[in-house]
C-alpha cells in the first residue's frame, strides 16, 4: 500500500475466482460505486489496482465489496521485512497460485476429453452405433457435463446469487439445456429405442425433436472450452513470465560483515541500510549498495540488457542482482527492500501491466453488457425460429449456438495480455514502459529532443587528443602531465588524469605541487619543472606556444573543446584537448531514430559552437543552444505549439520538467531518480540506442493490442450472426469460443521475439 495524496491511499488487491472480462468488469463497477474509490480492474492480471479516502475507508472495505460481489480479494503483505518480490504488490509467491489453477484444470480437461471423445465419434459415425449407444453416450457424457463443467455452473450459480451474468452462465445454460434435452429425448422420446440413429444434421430431424440427443454437444463443448481455459490458463503464465524471472533475479542469502571482521549468512531481507557486506566472484550483489572495498567487473546484463561487464571500485556505486564476475568485493547497503532498482524496475512493470489502454476500456464496457445481450440474442434466435414454423431442435440447435459461441474472454485479453509480454520483454531489455497511454504517443511521436550532456555525450569531461611539438614524444606529456593533474581535484585534471594513465601507465608521484586558481598547476616531476593550465599560465613564464601548437588550440576551441598547454624544463611541449565525449553509440541511434520517422533536436545549455560540434558528429542537423535548465520546457512547448508531436530523451535534474511536458519522455535510468519518475519510457542502460529500440517496441506492443482488439470485435461480429442463422451446431461454436482466447493470447506471445537491433 502507498500513499498518493494527503488522505488517498493506493493497494493492489489479487483478485481471485475471476473467469471471464464480464467479471473484472462487474468488480470495477462495484468498487468504483464506492465514495471515494477510484479502481482498475484487470482480468489477465487478476489483480486490482484502489486508489482510496483513506479517511473514510479501508482496506477490509475494499475487499468486503468485492467478496459481495462473489470474488475473493487479498491484500499485500506489510511492507516490513519484505523482500524484492513480495516489495511488489501481488507478486509474492506468484508461481503458486497458477500451478494450483493449472493442475487441477488439467486433470479436469484430461478426464473430460477421455470420455467425450467416444461420445462424439458415436455420434458422428452412424455405421459404429450399435443397439442402446445412447446410453453408453450419456454414462460417459453425463460426467463430462457435471464434474468436467462445475467450475463453469459454480461460477454461474455464485453470480446468479448476486444477480449478475457472466460468461460462465453462458455456458453452464448452453451445456445443461443440451444434457436437458438429451435426458428428455432419451427418458420420453424415441431417442432411447433401439435402432435409432442420430441425425445431427438439422435437415433430417424430426419436427418434434423428440428423436434427438446433443450428449455429443454438451460433451464436446465442456471439452473445447476446459481446453481453451487451460491453454488461456497456461499462455497467461507465460506472458508473465519476464516479470517473475525480474523478481527472482535478486541473491536470497548474503554474507554480512559485522564488527571485527565477523561473517555471518544471513536472508537478504534481513539486509539494513548500512550494512557492509561481501561478495564474492560468482555471487550476486544482494542490494544496491557503493564498493567500500576491491575491484571487479560486474555483470549487469539481466537488468539492462548489456553484456559487457562494468568495471568498479572503491566509491563506485552497485546494483542488486547484478553479477559479481572478477573480484572480491565488500560493499555498503544503500537501498534495500522496495527502494532497489530492481524492485523500482519491477514495481513499473507491473504498474504498466495493470493499466489499460482508451481501447480496453471500449471493450470492458462492451464486455459488462455483452453476457445480457448474448441471453437475449439467444432467447430471440429460439423464438424467431420457432416463429418462422422451423423444427424445435432447429430453434434449440441454434439458441444453444449463440450461447455457446459468445466470447467476451478475447475482448478482455486483448490489452493485457499484449501488455504483458510487451512490457515484460522490455524489462530483459533494459526498458521499462510505465503504461498503456504511453503506446499511443510513441506512435504520434513525430520529433524527438535529445539533451546533450549524459544523453548523446557521455556526461563527464574525457581527454580526447594530445598534440606535440617536433621533438616531445606524447608518453612523456602524458606521464608528466598526468602525474601533476593527478594531485588535482578539478574536473578537467580528474579528465588528464584518467586518460594519461589509460594511456601511459601508472602515473609518478609530483612533488612541490602547487595549484594556480583559474591558471593551472605546477610542480617537479621526475626532476623537470612542470606547467600545465591555461596558455595565459605558460606566457607569465615567458614562453609561447609554437605555431604548430598554437593552431593546434585554436581548432580545438573552435570545435567547443577545452585546450590545456602543457609545457616543461621552460619550453611549451604540447596541447591537450578534454571535452565530453560523444557516446560511441549516439550517431548510430540517431540513424536509427530518423528510420522511425522520427526528426531529431539537439538541445543543450553549451554554447553554440560546443553544440554544433556535437550535432554534426552524430548527424543532427537542428541545434537548440544555450538554453537555460528552466527554459528547457518552453522549448518543448514552443515546439509543440508548432504542431510537433515530441518525444525527449534526458537523464539530468533538470531535464525533469521538459520530460514530463513532452507527449513521451524517455528517461536514461543512468540519470537522476527526478528523471526517471518523470519520464513515460525508462532506459536503465545509458545507451541511446535503446531508446529506438525503446520506441519500436513500445510500438509493436500497441500493433499487437489493436490486432488483439480487431479479431475478438470481428469473431464476435462474425460468430453470432452465424450460429444465430444455424449455421453453427454447439460442439463447433465451443471450439470457435475456445480457440478465440488461445489466439489473443497466442498473438500476443509472439512479442517475446522481439529484438534489440544491436550492432
Amino acid at each position: 500500500m502507498s500513499t498518493t495524496a494527503p488522505g488517498t491511499a493506493e493497494v493492489e488487491l489479487a483478485i481471485g475466482g475471476m473467469t471471464c472480462a464480464s467479471c473484472a468488469a462487474r468488480i470495477e463497477k462495484k468498487l468504483n460505486r464506492m465514495a471515494g474509490v477510484s479502481a482498475t480492474v484487470n482480468y489477465a492480471t487478476e489483480k486490482a489496482k484502489v486508489t482510496y479516502d483513506a479517511d473514510g475507508l479501508g482496506v477490509g472495505d475494499l475487499i468486503t465489496t468485492v467478496e459481495a460481489t462473489g470474488y475473493t480479494a487479498t491484500a499485500p503483505p506489510p511492507p516490513q521485512r519484505r523482500g524484492v518480490a513480495e516489495a511488489v504488490p501481488g507478486q509474492a509467491g506468484a508461481d503458486a497460485p497458477e500451478a494450483d489453477e493449472l493442475g487441477p484444470l488439467r486433470q479436469r480437461l484430461v478426464v473430460s476429453a477421455l470420455l467425450s471423445l467416444p461420445v462424439v465419434v458415436l455420434a458422428m459415425v452412424p455405421a459404429w452405433q450399435f443397439t442402446y449407444w445412447q446410453w453408453l453416450s450419456l454414462t460417459l457424457a453425463a460426467p463430462v457435463v457435471v464434474w468436467g463443467a462445475l467450475p463453469f455452473h459454480r461460477a454461474a450459480f455464485t453470480n446468479a446469487r448476486h444477480g449478475a451474468a457472466t460468461m460462465d452462465t453462458l455456458i453452464s445454460i448452453g451445456t445443461l439445456a443440451a444434457l436437458l434435452w438429451s435426458l428428455w429425448a432419451l427418458f420420453f422420446g424415441t431417442a432411447g429405442h433401439p435402432g435409432m440413429t442420430h441425425p445431427f444434421e438439422l435437415s433430417v430431424t424430426r419436427s418434434d425433436g423428440a428423436g434427438n440427443i446433443y450428449l455429443e454437444a454438451a460433451a464436446g463443448v465442456t471439452t473445447f472450452i476446459l481446453a481453451g481455459r487451460y491453454f488461456e490458463a497456461r499462455s497467461k503464465r507465460r506472458a508473465g513470465a519476464a516479470l517473475r524471472a525480474l523478481l527472482e533475479l535478486g541473491a536470497k542469502e548474503v554474507t554480512v560483515v559485522r564488527e571485527g571482521g565477523r561473517e555471518e549468512r544471513v536472508p537478504t531481507e534481513r539486509l539494513v541500510v548500512g550494512d557492509r557486506f561481501l561478495v564474492r566472484p560468482g555471487e550476486k550483489i544482494a542490494t544496491d549498495g557503493d564498493v567500500v572495498e576491491g575491484s571487479s567487473a560486474v555483470d549487469a546484463s539481466m537488468l539492462t540488457g548489456e553484456s559487457v561487464p562494468v568495471e568498479v571500485g572503491v566509491g563506485d556505486a552497485v546494483t542488486g542482482a547484478t553479477l559479481n564476475a572478477g573480484g572480491r568485493l565488500v560493499v555498503r547497503a544503500t537501498r534495500v527492500g522496495a527502494d532497489t532498482q530492481l524492485a523500482r524496475m519491477a514495481k513499473l512493470v507491473e504498474d504498466a501491466q495493470n493499466g489499460k489502454a482508451a481501447a480496453q476500456r471500449l471493450a470492458d464496457r462492451i464486455s459488462a453488457v455483452f453476457v445480457p445481450l448474448v441471453i437475449a440474442l439467444a432467447l430471440g434466435t429460439l423464438g424467431f425460429w420457432l416463429a418462422s414454423g422451423a423444427a424445435l431442435t432447429t430453434a434449440f440447435t441454434a439458441a444453444v449456438a449463440v450461447l455457446i459461441i459468445a466470447c467476451p474472454c478475447a475482448l478482455g485479453l486483448a490489452t493485457p495480455t499484449a501488455l504483458m509480454v510487451g512490457t515484460g520483454r522490455g524489462a530483459q531489455l533494459g526498458i521499462l514502459i510505465k503504461g498503456p497511454e504511453v503506446l499511443e504517443h510513441t506512435r504520434k511521436a513525430d520529433t524527438i529532443v535529445l539533451d546533450k550532456t549524459g544523453t548523446v555525450t557521455t556526461g563527464t569531461m574525457t581527454l580526447l587528443a594530445v598534440h606535440t611539438a617536433d621533438d616531445t614524444g606524447e608518453a612523456e606529456v602524458l606521464r608528466l602531465a598526468g602525474a601533476l593533474e593527478n594531485a588535482s581535484e578539478h574536473p578537467i585534471a580528474r579528465a588528464v588524469a584518467a586518460g594519461a594513465a589509460r594511456l601511459a601507465g601508472p602515473l609518478p608521484t609530483p612533488e612541490d605541487f602547487a595549484n594556480l586558481p583559474g591558471l593551472g598547476v605546477q610542480g617537479v616531476v621526475e626532476g623537470h619543472a612542470v606547467l600545465v593550465g591555461r596558455e595565459k599560465l605558460l606566457t607569465e613564464w615567458a614562453m609561447e606556444l609554437p605555431p604548430g601548437l598554437a593552431r593546434a588550440r585554436s581548432e580545438a576551441e573552435a570545435r567547443g573543446r577545452t585546450a590545456i598547454a602543457v609545457a616543461w624544463d621552460g619550453q611549451a611541449r604540447a596541447v591537450l584537448e578534454v571535452a565530453d565525449a560523444v557516446k560511441d553509440t549516439s550517431a548510430e541511434a540517431v540513424r536509427r531514430l530518423r528510420a522511425l520517422g522520427l526528426t531529431p533536436i539537439l538541445l543543450t545549455g553549451d554554447n553554440e559552437a560546443v553544440a554544433r560540434s556535437v550535432a554534426a558528429e552524430v548527424g543532427i542537423e537542428e541545434v537548440i543552444a544555450e538554453v537555460l535548465p528552466q527554459d528547457k520546457v518552453e522549448v518543448v512547448k514552443r515546439l509543440q505549439a508548432q504542431g510537433r508531436s515530441v518525444a525527449m530523451v534526458g537523464d539530468g535534474v533538470n531535464d525533469a520538467a521538459a520530460l514530463a511536458q513532452a507527449d513521451l519522455g524517455l528517461a536514461m535510468g543512468t540519470g537522476t531518480d527526478a528523471a526517471i519518475e518523470a519520464g513515460d519510457l525508462t532506459l536503465v542502460r545509458g545507451d541511446l540506442r535503446v531508446a529506438a529500440d525503446a520506441i519500436r517496441l513500445a510500438r509493436k506492443t500497441l500493433g499487437t493490442i489493436r490486432s488483439n482488439l480487431v479479431w475478438a470485435f470481428g469473431y464476435n461480429i462474425l460468430a453470432l450472426p452465424l450460429a444465430a442463422a444455424g449455421f453453427l451446431n454447439p460442439m463447433i461454436a465451443g471450439a470457435a469460443m475456445a480457440f478465440s482466447s488461445v489466439s489473443v493470447v497466442a498473438n500476443s506471445l509472439r512479442l517475446r521475439t522481439f529484438r534489440a537491433a544491436d550492432g
